[in-house]
């Protein structure tokens, strides 16, 4: 029988997931909420309110869900799943409690620090004039956080005082972050590659996903202004010592940690690492799926993902894991999990934004997408929509993603950039290095 599910989301990273659950052998009935044009082409989209656990719940036992998959990071800190769980819905995503380490950076520092999981070394502050004047006595560059979540645009790396100084009256006295930006995070730099791991867990089994890099910059060479995420490759090639290291030294003493705190956590927490001459060290937890590494993470699994959602969110992923077998012999020996993954193929995805982004950008701009694409790359649907007259126009800063896959790092990206070549809106805007030297 086909199991129905409700994907909560409407982003680039809903649609990614909407379409790596319609090709599950199950057959799921998928519903996305509010979805966009792109998960419409294979749920039914519904319109609800997210943020109403009232109106979620209601809609769940009026059409029998068997698995809600929430997608943003908004919801799981409101507790949406523990309001689920109430009802007696499978949930893929934390309770509140889990998702306060993206929710609340200090507390995810405590966490690490219990853990003796390696990060960077921090101060928090409430007030400009304390925060001001901590500022003289370290040094540059250094990293500043906004403590809440900030949709991927409350920290900057900033070269110096003058940065910093901005930065952080903007978050303290201007509150441009609200709420998120009443209490920040002043770091250590920390220097190496960046890498993001998505780590699927019951609480008590666990299995990584392949591990992917995104590029958070708006311009080539890593230059401007953070964003959510211009674009990302999978899976990242590393030294064959550090795949028992990042287990050993992040993964399993940080899920030790949320047991001993009697924290539940069924879903996939990202670990965004940077990979120093001393060893990985976390920048930071989030509590669900990243966007854009979603995109090229998901085409790499040779498992149902249905199945293994369903597993992690009713506490079966041990059981799921057994059927698990590893059938490519480049796959990593110390990886939990790598038999999951495809480590043959490579994967990219490209985002097209909006002229202007992170910054004001203009929206309901016309678009033209290429058509009859061929089964190696394909369009996500991001900041999208349908106006009066079914025309698709722009709806958001990060419009779409490109998402090419190949054999080899270089085919993946032609695939991925010969699709940006055939779309059109005015106010494009895209990396041309998504990728570039990832296999060095």
């Amino acid at each position: 029988m086909s199991r129905k599910v409700l994907v909560v989301g409407g982003g680039g990273r809903e649609h990614a997931i909407v379409r790596q659950l319609a090709a599950s052998e199950r057959q799921p009935t998928l519903f996305c909420a509010p979805g966009n044009p792109g998960t419409a082409q294979q749920a039914t989209n519904v319109d609800l309110d997210i943020h109403d656990d009232a109106s979620v719940t209601a809609f769940c036992r009026r059409e029998e869900i068997e698995l809600v998959i929430i997608g943003p990071e908004e919801p799981l800190i409101a507790g949406l799943a523990d309001a689920l769980h109430k009802e007696g819905i499978a949930v893929f995503g934390p309770g509140a409690l889990g998702a306060r380490l993206e929710g609340d950076k200090e507390f995810s520092k405590q966490v690490l620090a219990s853990a003796g999981v390696p990060t960077a070394h921090y101060q928090a502050f409430s007030s400009s004039r304390e925060a001001l004047k901590h500022l003289d006595t370290v040094e540059m560059p250094v990293v500043i956080k906004a403590c809440g979540a900030a949709a991927g645009k409350g920290v900057a790396v900033c070269d110096n005082r003058e940065e910093a100084e901005v930065f952080i009256r903007s978050c303290l006295d201007d509150q441009r972050f609200g709420q998120s930006g009443l209490r920040i995070l002043m770091e250590e730099c920390l220097f190496g590659r960046e890498l993001s791991v998505l780590i699927v867990t019951d609480g008590q089994d666990y299995c990584l996903l392949a591990p992917s890099r995104d590029h958070k910059r708006v311009g080539e060479g890593a230059t401007g202004p953070n964003t959510g995420g211009m674009g990302a490759f999978a899976p990242v090639k590393l030294p064959a010592k550090l795949y028992s290291e990042i287990d050993t030294r992040i993964v399993l003493p940080t899920l030790a940690e949320l047991r001993r705190r009697d924290i539940p956590y069924r879903g996939v927490l990202y670990a965004g690492l940077m990979l120093t001459e001393s060893g990985p060290q976390v920048l930071e937890f989030n509590c669900r799926f990243g966007d854009p590494e979603t995109q090229v993470v998901l085409p790499l699994l040779r498992v149902d993902f249905l199945e293994l959602c369903y597993s992690t969110a009713t506490g079966a992923l041990g059981d799921f894991l057994q059927g698990v077998h590893e059938v490519e012999d480049v796959v990593p020996s110390d990886w939990p999990g790598a038999g999951a993954s495809s480590w043959l193929r490579q994967c990219v995805v490209v985002v097209g934004a909006s002229d202007g982004y992170p910054g004001s950008y203009i929206k309901g701009r016309p678009m033209e997408l290429p058509t009859d694409m061929p089964d190696d790359r394909w369009i996500i649907h991001a900041g999208t929509r349908r106006d009066e007259a079914g025309q698709l126009v722009t709806d958001g800063g990060r419009v779409l993603g490109a998402v090419g896959t190949g054999l080899t790092l270089d085919l993946a990206r032609d695939a991925a950039y010969g699709l940006l070549a055939e779309t059109h809106f005015e106010g494009l805007v895209y990396r041309r290095d998504i990728g570039v030297n990832g296999d060095k």
